[in-house]
């Protein structure tokens, strides 16, 4: 079929049967391993990974590349589709360290919901925090889910308390835990009643045994601690702490799961409250704040270019978020930023590292497009009825390198490694007629993004580096006029970005403030996201 055979109530359809979300978290909260137990208990892949190193356990699925291996951290996003139930799920894993949040940001403008992953024993930490604070501003819904209840930790009823007071939101527990933490026996189901037994098994790769039984039954097995477990839960219910969609959806409330990703427990309920209750994919917000309707014609933006995803190919891929109609493998669209035609002749679906053809898409899909060298991050893609999406704005970076090829005889691969490296967003590249295009200044909103730039310029790239450190903390953004201006001061410096922008770097705040007091008519402008 072509996009035209498709009638909109058929395009309404489908988006109706997506559900697209990413998971947040603070480092090592178990995001990894809850994406890996969701494949697996939606029967996409047989046994899962981890990436806590246990002999004999793969690494995760979302986890591919060998710095990740290495590190048993995320430090890039990845997506994974798959379907479950009637359910056709887009799920974006995230890195979880601060110094790739950048990345994690992109992800949050692609997304329809969020689950908040929290560490039972340490509660809301402060990069989850971070990366709340964008959702609520987005408007995006958020699901909690207590993780790791299969270790000692914070009690339920103070998580509770804790997500109120720090998030604003009501928490409305949609199951509760039999057992306190480090004694995971299983949960109670709020909506009937009833009580879901975990049974563990091997090293948790393989799905958990669930057995669900009346509240009778539950008792004599469990005791006192079902009994605790009903008295919690009707504290909640006399606090009104219950499940209400439309409160959830406007971002009052958060509807908490319990779970042990790692043991595969409580994984299950949540696909089914993903497929139940999450929000499918619906109309976006354009640039001038119009909706581009889901049966509209085909639309899509660019969240995320990704290279290095194939040894054997060398390829790039940038990853669509289908937002309307239906993408067709090999229709010709329009690159919203520069007008021109753009062919899609190589379109996949991507699970992980895994890729396969795809040949349709609907709102709400992820769809990769391989080796599109003309899109950047945030460039929107439209067929017939033009339309623009919201720019993806980049972050304030606060470390700077100077980036200098070891072997001059390697400066082609040098200069297309990093053309590459800027075209994805892994780091910005700075660059001023005094440099010169052989020694571009790295601006990096963590310093260990710098890491994954030199790993990558020496292993795929094949061009070794050096990098020197500046004493640059804070870029503002200026205009030409003040050049002038500010290369006369010190500790300053003006570079231009790969976008257009001219940033000033300043030595530290007290710098700033001082060429502020001297200069009041400057334009020094804070590089604000929103």
């Amino acid at each position: 079929m072509t996009p035209t055979d498709f009638s909109p109530k058929e395009i309404r359809t489908q988006a109706q049967r997506r559900r697209t979300f990413a998971v947040i978290s603070h480092p090592d909260a178990g995001k990894s391993t809850l994406t890996e137990a969701l494949a697996l208990h939606a029967r996409v892949i047989g046994q899962a990974g981890a990436t806590h190193g246990k002999a004999g356990r793969r690494s995760t699925v979302s986890d591919w590349m060998k710095m990740e291996q290495d590190r048993g951290i995320s430090i890039s996003s990845a997506a994974l589709q798959f379907e479950y139930r009637d359910t056709v799920i887009n799920l974006i894993d995230t890195p979880g360290h601060a110094d790739f949040s950048e990345d994690t940001y992109r992800v949050l403008s692609s997304v329809d919901l969020t689950i908040m992953l929290v560490d039972a024993a340490k509660g809301l930490e402060t990069q989850t925090m971070k990366l709340f604070d964008v959702c609520k501003h987005r408007e995006i819904p958020i699901i909690t889910v207590i993780n790791k209840w299969d270790r000692p930790g914070i009690d339920a009823l103070e998580l509770m308390d804790e997500i109120v007071q720090r998030t604003g939101m009501v928490p409305t527990p949609l199951t509760w835990p039999v057992g306190q933490s480090g004694d995971f026996r299983g949960v109670l189901n709020r909506e009937d009643g009833t009580y879901t037994k975990f049974t563990r098994t091997d090293g948790g790769a393989t799905i958990a045994g669930e057995e669900t039984m009346d509240a009778e039954a539950a008792e004599e097995l469990e005791g006192d601690a079902w009994t605790n477990a009903v008295d919690e839960s009707d504290l909640l219910e006399l606090e009104d702490q219950n499940y209400d969609e439309e409160s959830f959806l406007a971002g009052h409330t958060t509807p908490v799961m319990f779970a042990s990703a790692v043991l595969n427990f409580g994984v299950h309920k949540i696909l089914d409250t993903l497929v139940d209750i999450a929000p499918p994919a619906h109309a976006r917000i354009d640039v001038d704040g119009n909706p581009r309707e889901v049966d509209a014609p085909f639309s899509g933006f660019v969240f995320k270019v990704q290279a290095g995803m194939d040894s054997n190919h060398r390829d790039r891929l940038a990853y669509v978020r289908v937002c309307s109609g239906v993408f067709e493998r090999g229709m010709v669209v329009t690159h919203a930023a520069t007008g021109k035609p753009f062919a899609t002749k190589y379109a996949q679906q991507v699970f992980g590292r895994d890729r396969e053809v795809i040949d349709t898409a609907f709102p709400g899909d992820v769809v990769g497009l391989v080796n599109a060298s003309a899109l950047r991050v945030g460039d929107s893609l439209y067929l017939d009825e033009p339309v623009s999406f919201p720019p993806i704005p980049s972050f304030s970076p606060e470390h700077f390198m100077v980036i200098r090829a070891k072997d001059s005889s390697k400066y082609k691969q040098f200069r297309r490694g990093i053309e590459q490296l800027d075209h994805e967003g892994v780091i910005q590249v700075l660059r001023s007629d005094l440099r010169g295009d052989q020694a571009p200044v790295l601006g990096a909103v963590g310093p260990m993004q710098f890491e994954v730039a030199e790993d990558r310029m020496q292993n795929e790239f094949n061009a070794p580096c050096t990098l020197e450190r500046l004493a640059y903390t804070i870029a503002r953004r200026t205009v030409q006029e003040d050049i002038p201006t500010l290369a006369r001061e010190r500790s300053v410096e003006v570079l231009h970005r790969s976008d257009g922008t001219l940033l000033a770097l300043f030595s530290d705040r007290w710098r700033l403030q001082g060429v502020e007091r001297e200069h009041p008519n400057l334009t020094l402008e804070p590089l604000v996201v929103t």
